[in-house]
This record gives structure tokens, sequence and C-alpha cells, in this order.
């Protein structure tokens, strides 16, 4: 049964805003929206009539409705974001004469250490993936043979340059210059950024270029230089299953995907020396603080290391 109108007038506004004015990403999008209209309907059933009606005590009691369904402390500060965001828009509208959204508080969130490869494990997945296209079994089909050069591309590129799996999958033919060997990318909110690439990375995308997407490529695949079996622009679920495929056959226990070899490119990166700020830039953080959490990555495995290999740790 749908809702009263001006919850569907009111979220479909929110929506063009984020979606248009914003640049928020599509995942992003969808799951503001959803909190939005959640808390609208919560306002309704509180016996607002409109979105003007909206206030601090609305607010809070929703979040602990959401906390009370087991909500984790991740989804509830995104929900309160959506909410300051929503507020804040709806104050600009003239909807609300002021904005309850900025006395809202919502939990911080801990911060987990992201799982990554070790350098051996990321060497034994792309020597895994190299061997099974110098060697490959009898009876392999050419469309066979051309999925395995994607996914030595795909992990390969993954690993070489630390973008987002929504950002390879977006990736068009022409994105990736040789010469420089540089990847051309657009990232949250459609921003863009000139990423460098190593010569293995520039060499099986090369390769997949010319032996393996005219296999796969049809009438629908366009300009995307990643395609699908049936020949559509790959989607990130497939190239999550590539990765998870690959470092299973791999023999790698850390159960791990695409945002995994993310953060192992950015620890390795800041273990070779890099500086914080070129990783930053490398991966398209709009924040530094988000590029940090990878120096306690490193600590914690200097840390490692130390216990086992000191005589007095």
């Amino acid at each position: 049964m749908p809702g009263p109108a001006w919850i569907d007038e009111a979220t479909a506004a929110f929506e063009r805003h984020v979606a248009a004015e914003r640049g928020l990403s599509p995942h992003t999008v969808r799951a503001y929206v959803g909190d939005v209209r959640s808390l609208l309907e919560h306002a309704g059933r509180c016996g607002a009539a409109g979105p003007g009606e909206l206030s601090a005590p609305v607010l809070r009691s929703w979040l602990a409705v959401q906390h009370a369904a087991g909500a984790s402390r991740a989804t509830l500060a995104r929900h309160g974001a959506a909410a300051r965001s929503f507020t804040a828009f709806a104050h600009r509208r003239g909807w609300l004469a002021t904005d309850p959204g900025t006395s809202l508080g919502t939990p911080k969130v801990r911060r987990a250490l992201p799982q990554v490869l070790r350098q051996a494990e990321i060497a034994d997945v792309l020597a895994s993936s190299e061997a099974d296209i110098a060697q490959p079994p009898p009876g392999r089909t050419p469309a066979e043979a051309a999925v395995v050069l994607r996914d030595s591309a795909v992990l390969e590129l993954l690993y070489a340059t630390g973008i987002r799996v929504s950002e390879l999958c977006g990736l068009d033919r022409g994105a990736l210059d040789l010469g420089r060997r540089t990847v051309r990318v657009f990232g949250k909110g459609g921003k863009e950024r000139t990423v460098p690439v190593g010569i293995p990375a520039v060499r099986a995308v090369s390769q997949w270029e010319q032996a393996g997407r005219p296999v796969l490529a049809t009438a629908v695949s366009g300009p995307a230089l990643f395609l699908g079996v049936r020949g559509g622009r790959m989607d990130p679920r497939t190239a999550r299953r590539v990765v998870h495929e690959r470092l299973r056959a791999a023999g790698v226990r850390t159960d791990t995907g695409p945002h995994g070899l993310r953060h192992t490119a950015a620890t390795h990166l800041l273990e070779g020396g890099a500086d914080l700020r070129s990783v930053q830039e490398m991966l398209g953080h709009s924040s530094l603080a988000t590029t940090q959490i990878y120096t306690h990555v490193s600590v914690e495995r200097l840390k490692a290391s130390y216990r086992q290999a000191h005589p007095r740790a």
C-alpha cells in the first residue's frame, strides 16, 4: 500500500538533490533515499503531516527504533548522516523553519583495520594467474581463454592502482594511457583523477584488449574496457567474484575482494616509502584522515614482525 503523497514527493525531491546536485555515488544515493523514506514514514506514524513537522525528538526516536532493531554503529552513523542531509535540504527549500538535524548526534564508528595481503601472497596470486594463461588446460574454449585474460588484467590493475571496483568497471577503452602508463579514473562524485600504472598491469590490460576483448565483444559492448561473458560491461559483482576465485585458486587463505586489493596496494605503497599525500591522491580520498588508517595497518604489521623476530620482544 503506497504511503502518503507528501512522503513520495519529499523523497523524490531529495533523491534528485543528492543524485544531481551533490554528485553522490549510485550506491550512496540508494542508501540515503531509503533512509530518508524510513525517517519520513516514522514521522508520519508520529503524526507528522509533512516534512515541515520534522523535529529533533522525531529524529532521535527514529534512530532509537533503528538501534532497537539491531542496526550496527556504522549503519546508525549512516542513518544520522542521511537525516542531517535531508533536514538541511528541507531547511534550504523552506520546508523547515529551523534545521533540527544540527542537534542530532550519532555514534562514532569504530574503524576496523582493513585486511591486506602480504607481498608474497599477492605475488602468488598474480603468478598463478599468469601461469593459467601460459599453460591452459586441454579443451579450453576461446571464450574461456578470453575470460582468463580479463581476470588477470583485472587483478593486475586493481593491485597496481588501488582503484575502487566501481571505478574499474566504469573504465572505457582509451582510459589507459600506454605511453605514459597512467589510467584516467572517475571516482566518487564524478571526480576525475589520473593514477600511475605499473608495467605488468599495462601488459596484462594490453593483452586482454588485443586477444581477449574481441572474443567477448558484441553489439552491446560499447566503449567498456572490461566485459562480461555476454559482452556487456562487467559489473562489480562479477569483479568481486573474480577476485575471490583467483585468491582461492592461488591458495591464499585470506578471503578478501577488490576492496581488499585496494587496501593491499595502499599498505604496500606506504611500506615501500610512499608519502601519505601521494597515496591519498592515488586512492581518491577527499580527506587525509581516511588515508591515515593505512599507516595503522603498517604499524600493526611492523609490531607483528617485531614480536616474531626480536629475541627480547
